[in-house]
Formats: structure tokens, sequence, C-alpha cells
């Protein structure tokens, strides 16, 4: 007798040999058998007995890199995402005040290069219309900050402020509004309650398993939360497992979880630590070895001082937790990858990552032989309008290049980064493998050389994610004594035309075998 028998499916395993079965048999929340109809009725019994009507069935996805947690918290502010216009955003602010009449209006997801002045708004409006009531709305890509002047003036910033590792945007001599990632720490937002906390996290697990995510590697991070996350999850509130990137913004964080050592449950993993390298290229906060190509004398900018990246790396490296550094500019990818291999001297399978790892020069990207790229496919689809304006024709050869990166290291992670980007992870299959927006532009697909085969993008949305986690034997396929996360889809990803990808839609996830969505 067995807990849940899956017959007449067009499973994709996902195993060594990506080989495909028909039916799979559960107990104890794991895979106990896979293979033919008969081979698994002939064996097993149950009294959950699921009938796939040969619908495609693949293993429970991983995100490997987005942000869980503020994805829930963001359901509770106002929503910025798909604003064509800053007016819009303010017509959004109003709206949203009218309903909620907070005593600090927060927000997040606008994004300039989607409107049709591409410029950096000037917080002049927002002055007129929330004069005395605080206002900070977060740039998509969570590396700019619009704030009012009464939010500048509660946290004590002015133009002379000031600011290593960011900007504080000033025009014509007066400060804009605008500032650039750490220019945005100084700015002193509401505290979050524990009430709005949990609610946040089951907010985002609802929306994920609806995607058919199973795991999420939230990627930075901080104590409180991670340890509410593992309350939740042991009263079984929570349910879906998180790879949580420890934050290494702080020292102490850094020396609290090395001296507790890798925390690991079949829910939660604590065995890394995310650190920043540069900002964004959209708020041209992204490191580059030489200007921007739209801003004369601007390189952005590393987030810390350069030999601090050695302190953090040599001490991480002296631990068995693994570093993962965002890493967006060329230059901020030659300094984290010359770190990396300085302080590891060439120890294998470490399988420390590079998050992002958007803008390669030519000569670092063998430099990945040894170190795990984790990307973000839709970034690539989201940025091409307007990528090749900052960084000029040559550097964007070595940009979103995912082909190029998975031949060096022979496997890549695949995330979203949302909510920077949709949560749906079937665009970031699309965009993976057509490279090409919802509009089916550009025709002939951006930069197709890189494109990944869907056979590549399925592993690097599942085994090769797992894989990054240290977790490749106990997730990320179809097979014996793993746990028995699976998604049943509308269609087969792996053969529907290209075109129709996104449309995708999940029918049923499933977490160890019990139905979630």
């Amino acid at each position: 007798m067995v807990d849940l028998i899956v017959i007449n499916s067009n499973s994709y395993t996902v195993n060594s040999n990506f080989s495909k079965a028909a039916a799979f048999a559960v107990k104890d929340g794991k895979f106990i058998a896979v293979g033919k109809n008969e081979e698994i009725t002939g064996k097993y019994h149950s009294e959950n007995v699921l009938d796939a009507q040969n619908k495609t069935i693949i293993p429970g996805l991983i995100d490997a890199h987005c942000h869980f947690y503020r994805l829930g918290l963001q359901q509770q502010k106002v929503s910025l995402e798909g604003t064509k216009s800053y007016n819009e955003v303010l017509e959004k602010l109003v709206a949203f005040q009218k309903e909620k009449n907070t005593n600090f209006i927060t927000g997040r997801g606008w994004d300039q290069n989607d409107w049709e002045v591409k410029e950096f708004p000037t917080k002049e409006k927002l002055d007129s219309l929330f004069p005395t009531i605080p206002v900070a709305i977060t740039r998509v890509d969570g590396h700019a900050l619009l704030v009012n002047q009464a939010a500048l003036d509660l946290s004590g910033i002015t133009k002379d402020t000031k600011v290593s590792g960011g900007e504080i945007i000033v025009k014509d001599g007066k400060m804009t509004g605008v500032l650039i990632d750490a220019a945005m720490d100084f700015i002193k937002l509401p505290k979050t309650s524990k009430k709005e906390a949990i609610q946040g996290l089951l907010d985002a697990q609802k929306i994920s398993f609806s995607y058919g995510l199973t795991t999420v590697d939230d990627a930075g991070l901080d104590q409180p939360t991670i340890e509410l996350i593992d309350s939740l999850q042991q009263t079984g509130d929570l349910k879906m497992r998180i790879y949580a990137m420890v934050s290494g913004d702080k020292q102490a964080q850094i020396d609290y979880y090395i001296k507790k050592g890798i925390y690991k449950t079949d829910y939660l993993n604590v065995r890394s630590f995310k650190v920043y390298g540069d900002g964004a290229l959209g708020s041209r906060g992204a490191a580059m070895r030489k200007s921007y190509s739209d801003r004369a004398n601007h390189f952005g900018a590393l987030i810390f001082p350069p030999e601090r990246y050695r302190e953090i790396a040599k001490q991480i490296a002296a631990s068995d937790f693994q570093m993962n550094t965002h890493a967006i500019g060329d230059s901020a990818n030659t300094w984290m990858l010359k770190t990396y291999k300085e302080v590891l001297k060439n120890v294998k399978n470490r399988r420390w990552r590079i998050e992002h790892a958007q803008i390669i020069s030519k000569n670092d990207f063998k430099n990945f032989d040894n170190i795990l790229p984790s990307v973000q496919p839709t970034h690539a689809t989201s940025d091409m309008y307007w990528a090749e304006k900052r960084v000029g024709k040559d550097r964007i050869k070595g940009a979103y290049a995912f082909k190029d990166l998975l031949n060096q290291y022979g496997k890549i992670a695949l995330g979203t980064d949302f909510p920077v980007e949709q949560v749906n992870p079937f665009l970031t299959f699309y965009a993976a493998t057509i490279r090409k927006d919802l509009d089916n532009y550009p025709k002939n697909g951006y930069q197709t050389e890189n494109a990944l085969s869907r056979k590549q993008t399925l592993k690097g949305m599942t085994i090769w994610a797992a894989y990054a986690n240290f977790e490749e034997d106990e997730k990320g396929s179809i097979e014996v004594g793993k746990f028995a996360d699976f998604v049943i889809l509308n269609q087969d990803i792996m053969e529907v035309e290209g075109s129709k990808i996104p449309e995708t839609q999940v029918s049923q996830t499933y977490l160890n075998g019990s139905k979630v969505y």
C-alpha cells in the first residue's frame, strides 16, 4: 500500500538520462517507484490513484534566485509594476492612499525605461501631492528609490550627505529625490510588524504554488526573518521549501551563522550568504570597467570597497558556507571572479555562485570553470530595449550570455529575481529558449546564439538549481528516494510551439505527494 499512485502521465523525470515515465508511486512524501503503468499498478496499491490523462508532469520547479519574502510584503504595498509613465505612478499612489490612509507610503516596481520619457523622475509632484506624508517607492530592480521631501526630512538627508557605494542624485543644485544603492539605506522606512511578515510569507507561498514552484532560493534574508520562516515551517503553516541566503551586509550576521553552522531541515536550508557586488544596469549602478556608453565618466560602483569582498570571501571560505554574490557590471564580475579564485585556491565543489552574471568581459568567461552561474533569463528580454545604449555594441556581446556560461561550468541555475520580474517560471522558460518578448519581438530573437535548449532550461529550473543548493540528492527530479514534489501542466512544455510556451499553466502542484495547488 502506498499513499499515491499517478498513472497515464507524460512525465519528464529529469534523471541522468532525461527519460520519460508514465507512472509513479509515492509513500511517506517520497517517490518509491517510477516506471510504466503496468509496472507500478502491478506492484503497488493505493486508495489515491490519479489518472493524469496523458498530461505533462515535471519535477517541482525551483526558482534559483528570487525574493520570496519581499514578494509577500509587496502584496501589502502599492504595486507600480507595468506603469507606463510617471503620471500613472502618481495616480496609483493617490488611489492607494485614498484607500489605505497610511502614515508612510511605500511601494515598488516603477521603471523609467518603460516610460516615454526615460529619465529618472523628480520629487516635485510628489511633494505637492504629499507635502507631509513621507513617500518612498523603490525602482523595479531594488537599486533606486524615489522619495519626497517629507521622507528626506524625516531621515535627515541633504544634498551634502556623504555616500559610499551609492549616489544621491542632484540636478541644478537640488536633490531630485532619487537615491541609488547605498544611499537608499539612509531612509528610515516603517518597520514591518510580525503579523504583516507572517501574512507576507503566506501570500508569497500561495502565489508561488500556483506557478508550480516548490522550492525558492530567497536571495538575502536577515536572521529574524529566517527564524520566523523556520517557526512557521515547524508548525506546518508554511510548506514552501526555502533555500535561505543570509544577507551578508552586516558582519555580525555573517559571524552568527558561521558560528552556528549549516542549518538544514526538509523545508529550510541555511548554508549560504548573499553579498551585493554592485548595483543594477537600469539605474546605472552596475560597476563597469569603462564608463557607461550613455553617461560619460560614470562607471557605477561596487557596494563595498574592493578589499571588503576579499575579507568576506576569506571568512566564508574557511567555513562550509557558500558565497553567492550579486554581480551585474563587467567590473563587478571581474573582481568577484578574481576574489573567488584567490580564496578558493581551486578547491572544487564549493559551488560558489555569481548571481546575475549579467555582463561578462570576453576574458572572464573561462573563470566560470569552477564558479556556478545563477542567471535570470527574463532580465535579457526586459533589458534588451535599452541595454545596448548603456554599454555599447562590443560589451553587449558578453551580456545575458547563458549558453557561454553553461559551456564553461557545465550547469546553470535559473531563476526570475521576482518581484523584480514576474513570478511566472514559464516566462523564464520562454526567455531562455526563444529569447523574445510576449509581442514576438525581436522577430528573430535577442542574441539567440546564447539561447538554451528546452532540455537545458528544464534542468536549470530543476536538477541544476537543486545542485546549486547542494540538494540534488533530495529534489530536482522524479526519482526514487526524492521528495515527491511535482507539477502537472496544461500542455507539453517540451514539445509545444515556441510562441505558445508563455500560455503554459499549472493544473496542480504537489509537495511531498500532497496537493498544495
